[in-house]
């Protein structure tokens, strides 16, 4: 097992087994068993990447405020990455509230600044986590929205390319009042929430110092269990400012043209129609 003697020289400790769970953009997924009984799940590339140190850098980051919120790294290299197995479980009401106020608290923590000090990524895309001093609706217009939108023109098409500029155009009066930089995942699709017998934990982070907004947006846009129960417990915790609802789509803009550049024009309706709502607000 070429992957499970990798894995041992990793982590340090003997490999009892290794099972494969299939592949995810362009790594593999695994669940080993090690020597000393514990369990762990593995991502390995066939090829060195510097998306696992990326994602490994935000999940210590997201840790350094909310431990309980993110698995441990247990090691990482430009090959794989493992962390700790975690048991599945059905997401439930008081997971759920306990998820928001979690989620509020993280949110509550600036780190002073809108990037990262880490080159990001997300998915197999680069993500520009440039620390510069300029407001939040600038940095995502210029470090989130800009450099997708020339690799997704062929199938937004010219109207839709000119709609998403009109976004980047009017971003200062689209994005709300201003709020200090927020400790965020930035990639919190539902998929990216795992769920125990009594609380969720987040995994993949695309995390940078980002606007809150996002993170609840991210959680709207592929539908999440008891979403409602999250916000209501994440509202009472940490309250969001007016109209945050009809600014969701604005927050949503990002994954959607990823999503256009990863897999082409199946998601060119669902772009264009949060780049017209956010036009709306």
């Amino acid at each position: 097992m070429t992957g499970a003697t990798d894995l041992a020289a990793l982590i340090g400790v003997t490999v009892d087994s290794m099972t494969d769970l299939g592949s995810h953009h362009s790594w593999t997924l695994h669940r080993a068993v090690l020597g000393d009984g514990r369990e762990v799940f593995v991502k390995a590339a066939h090829d060195q990447t510097p998306v696992f140190a990326a994602e490994a850098a935000g999940l210590r980051w997201l840790a350094a405020v909310a431990p309980g919120l993110v698995p441990e790294v247990l090691a990482v290299d430009d090959a794989m990455l493992v962390l700790p197995w975690v048991s599945a479980a059905a997401p439930s009401a008081a997971a759920a509230q306990r998820f928001g106020r979690e989620l509020a608290a993280l949110h509550a923590d600036s780190p002073g600044s809108f990037g990262a000090p880490w080159p990001g990524w997300i998915a197999d895309l680069p993500l520009d986590n440039s620390q510069v001093g300029i407001s939040w609706a600038r940095w995502y217009a210029d470090y989130r929205l800009a450099p997708y939108l020339p690799k997704a023109a062929a199938a937004l098409g010219r109207d839709g390319v000119g709609l998403v500029e009109r976004v980047i155009e009017n971003i200062e009066t689209l994005a709300g009042p201003p709020e200090p930089p927020s400790r965020i995942h930035g990639d919190l699709w539902s998929g990216n929430v795992l769920w125990t017998a009594d609380r969720a934990l987040v995994i993949d982070p695309a995390a940078h110092g980002g606007h809150r907004e996002t993170d609840l947006a991210m959680l709207a846009l592929f539908g999440t269990p008891h979403l409602d129960r999250i916000r209501a417990a994440y509202h009472e915790t940490h309250p969001l400012a007016d109209d945050w609802q009809a600014r969701i789509p604005l927050h949503q803009l990002h994954p959607l043209l990823v999503h256009v550049v990863l897999f082409g024009g199946s998601y060119r309706s669902q772009t264009l129609a949060a780049a017209k709502a956010a036009l709306a607000v």
